[in-house]
């Protein structure tokens, strides 16, 4: 009379009981009972399993906004670099001028 879960199963007394027109009140009420429990078993379960998820999800979230915030940093350096960088530039010598400036000193060595 007990299924693989542990719960009886009184489904089939009401046949058993012959050419009763209706099963016994008890064993209805101890079905409705079950299925209850049942229903009430799966809804824990699939509480705790939204609850699980809507905790790793909020790690995860979290993790990502601590890998954006890394990475603005990394781009913040990078920018602050490229402007000193683009500063430093305009103090060196172009190719041209420092080719004007060779033939320029070419021009007052003696005999060379």
């Amino acid at each position: 009379m007990a299924d693989e879960e542990g719960y009886a199963d009184y489904s089939d007394q009401g046949a058993v009981m012959g050419d009763m027109a209706m099963a016994d009140p008890n064993t209805k009420l101890r079905d409705l009972e079950e299925k209850q429990r049942i229903l009430q078993d799966r809804v824990l379960l699939l509480g705790k399993s939204a609850i699980d998820n809507k905790e790793k999800t909020d790690q995860k979230i979290l993790e990502i906004k601590k890998d954006i915030e890394t990475l603005k940093q990394k781009v913040d350096r990078i920018n602050s670099f490229i402007e000193t960088i683009s500063g430093e530039f305009s103090k060196f010598a172009r190719k041209e001028d420092l080719e004007i400036l060779a033939k320029q000193a070419k021009i007052f060595q003696p005999l060379a």
